[in-house]
């Protein structure tokens, strides 16, 4: 089959070989023989070693898809052991992970665009990159579809994240360099990133207030993000800049400036000092003024574009869902 130049991976680009490259729409049946090699070795890894034009990861998801048989009876886990002597066979067929990055037409609400980068404002619901459970529909998959240089580019582009749930302003970059030079910004923390919260209980204390506290996965449940002690746990720093907006007796406006990017930075942090984002079931949230999804909006983005060195800042109006509950709740917000 013939390979691509170079193909898009979930975390990395990934060089010729890839299986995304490697399957088309028709599936192939191998026979395999373990030989004393072999033996003791996981499936997985053998038949990898057998197919050694497919990555492990490939050979993982055919097998727990129940594509592999070990004399001739499925076998779905990918740590079973095999036996010199064993025979088995593998249908190579399209997987979900392997189709994921594929261009989708979908509509793109672009904010800003020249050669170097985009801005755009995600809507909530939208999964930026593909993963198990949303392999199609992301915006990756519309990236792809709207500008053929995407897939040149490691993640289309993408050089952050906002949660499935979180609307608002997102930079992408349209060439290796700038991609690059973001990522750098981002880590130099020289990229502003703004955002409005919705949360329980009105506030008390200072209007402004620094949640400076690291970040790590819950002990407790490991689908989780929570504030770690460094010293018992893996986690890495974390700083958010909290600002008062306007309160009431139901929850109160907040808005956050993120010093660090860490997975659901600011959902973990509210959560922590007893005001956890509305309908962020996650982190004990529950539903209130009308909405479906974590009360959570990238408003304002700003840097310092990486080629002409212009000042760029954007801001992103509210969505209706949020205008909805600020006046479902009396709340009041001016952008200004």
């Amino acid at each position: 089959m013939k390979k691509s130049k170079l193909i898009i991976s979930t975390d990395l680009v990934v060089e010729e070989g890839d299986e995304g490259a490697e399957i088309g729409p028709q599936s192939d049946v191998r026979a395999l023989t373990f030989g004393a090699a072999l033996h003791g070795q996981r499936v997985d890894r053998a038949v990898a070693e057998l197919v050694p034009e497919f990555s492990r990861s490939y050979c993982q998801q055919l097998i727990e898809l129940g594509a592999f048989q070990l004399h001739g009876k499925p076998v779905v886990k990918p740590s079973t052991r095999v036996r010199a002597g064993d025979c088995g066979s593998i249908e190579l067929r399209p997987t979900p992970q392997s189709q994921a990055f594929k261009p989708e037409p979908m509509a793109l609400e672009v904010v800003y665009e020249d050669d170097h980068l985009l801005v755009l404002n995600k809507p909530a619901g939208l999964v930026v990159h593909p993963a198990p459970g949303n392999w199609s529909g992301t915006l990756l998959n519309g990236l792809l579809a709207r500008d053929p240089r995407a897939c040149e580019l490691p993640r289309a582009g993408i050089v952050h994240r906002l949660d499935k749930d979180t609307s608002g302003l997102m930079v992408v970059a349209r060439t290796r360099l700038v991609m690059d030079a973001l990522v750098k910004l981002i880590a130099a923390r020289e990229v502003s990133r703004q955002y409005l919260a919705l949360a329980h209980k009105p506030w008390q204390g200072p209007a402004e207030r620094t949640i400076d506290a690291p970040i790590g996965r819950d002990p407790r449940n490991r689908l989780r993000m929570a504030v770690v002690d460094l010293g018992q746990h893996a986690g890495k720093p974390a700083r958010t800049d909290v600002r008062l907006l306007d309160n009431v007796d139901r929850g109160c406006l907040l808005r956050c400036t993120l010093h660090t990017g860490r997975t659901h930075q600011i959902r973990v942090h509210l959560s922590s000092i007893g005001h956890p984002l509305v309908a962020d079931e996650t982190y004990g949230g529950a539903a209130g003024a009308g909405l479906a999804r974590q009360a959570l909006h990238a408003c304002r983005l700003a840097f310092l574009h990486p080629v002409t060195a212009q000042s760029l800042v954007f801001q992103a109006e509210l969505p209706t869902d949020l205008q909805a509950a600020l006046v479902a709740w009396g709340l009041r917000y001016n952008r200004d």
